[in-house]
């Protein structure tokens, strides 16, 4: 559904549903808008999980499902290919992690007809976001794609994903505390453009996670305050026309370790150590909140297992800068990188999860 703002015209989900048993509702929510034509994108292996409460929904409402494929790959011209040499459809329907959606969601936008985001993990905010991470001549870039027609979240589903992309989406999450730093410190120094509703809905989304009683990932509330915030994180992004509201120094830390990682971690993890880190930088209110929320979810004991090379990260710190041109961060101040390492080096919370000597077998 679009929205006439006096700046832009937004894109916002007309279809909306996060809770218990909505992948047996499918049929209903496309036939209810409408869209009785669809394709269907799978993740893979994600049919033999999801397969059979879907095609029964469908099916019950007489979802017409002229095409399907599962995604196997994300180069820009695969997607265009697939786009174009679709039957008539009135809808894509992505179902899976962030392969599948990413490459639904721009199939969708280059034939301008809905898109329904349908995750079956909450390991980032990709799921709600007006964007898509795609392979353009070799190389990983973020594409303009619109925001999702629907996001449809069965907590059902995500109930049985594994922790780690849990704790990814948390440190997704998180990060929206020193984005938004950075966002406003880049406003105020004149180097862009502060947008107060994006910066509203990305602030609620925090609260809806800091202000949960209970950090328990595996409890049906949290699940459904951290799929909430991630949404609400995509539609912030929309409104803001950019990723500022939930991309800073932290993601620009994160992009930097998959460019020199010989096996960089889930997304959501690189960027919630870095987001600690960078709140330091700032002297971030939040900083105390950032640390109970990765502690008490298990965020911290899970990246101790396995943490971070101490070289590799700094050299990641160092390199973030980098990332993107004309982007200011607290990163791009001329003692970050010093300060960095100090606190590295003498904070508790970041010596356990970026160590000198790791064993990485």
């Amino acid at each position: 559904m679009r929205i006439d703002a006096t700046s832009k015209q937004i894109e916002i989900p007309y279809l909306l549903k996060i809770g218990k048993g909505k992948m047996n509702k499918m049929g209903k929510y496309l036939s209810d808008k409408g869209l009785t034509r669809i394709a269907l994108y799978w993740g893979e292996g994600i049919e033999a999980v999801v397969g059979a409460p879907l095609r029964c929904s469908l099916d019950m409402f007489e979802i017409n499902v002229s095409h399907e494929l599962v995604v196997t790959e994300l180069d820009v011209d695969a997607v265009t290919r697939s786009a174009f040499f679709l039957p008539g459809v009135a809808a894509i329907v992505g179902v899976g992690g962030g392969m599948a959606l990413d490459f639904a969601k721009y199939a969708a936008h280059l034939l301008k007809i809905p898109f329904i985001s349908v995750p079956t993990a909450i390991s980032n905010d990709g799921f709600s976001s007006p964007s898509a991470s795609l392979t353009v001549q070799g190389k990983r870039k973020s594409v303009k794609a619109g925001c999702p027609y629907g996001v449809v979240i069965d907590l059902d589903i995500i109930k049985n994903s594994p922790d780690a992309l849990l704790f990814s989406g948390i440190g997704d999450m998180v990060s929206k505390t020193t984005a938004l730093r950075d966002w406003r410190t880049a406003r105020n120094k004149g180097l862009a453009r502060f947008v107060d509703l994006a910066g509203v809905l990305a602030y609620n989304s925090l609260d809806i996670l800091f202000l949960k009683h209970s950090l328990d990932i595996h409890g049906e509330s949290f699940q459904r305050s951290l799929a909430s915030s991630l949404t609400m994180s995509g539609l912030a992004m929309e409104i803001a026309g950019s990723s500022r509201p939930a991309s800073g120094s932290e993601h620009l830390i994160s992009h930097a370790l998959d460019a020199i990682s010989a096996k960089p971690r889930l997304h959501g993890i690189q960027v919630g150590v870095a987001t600690y880190l960078c709140a330091l930088l700032q002297n971030n209110t939040h900083t105390a909140d950032v640390r109970i929320v990765l502690e008490q979810t298990g965020f911290l004991a899970h990246v101790q297992a396995q943490p971070f090379p101490y070289d590799e990260f700094m050299e990641a710190v160092r390199l973030a800068p980098t990332m993107k041109r004309d982007f200011y961060t607290v990163l791009s101040e001329a003692d970050s990188f010093t300060r960095a390492v100090e606190y590295v080096k003498s904070d508790e919370f970041l010596k356990v999860m970026i160590r000198k000597e790791v064993n990485q077998c």
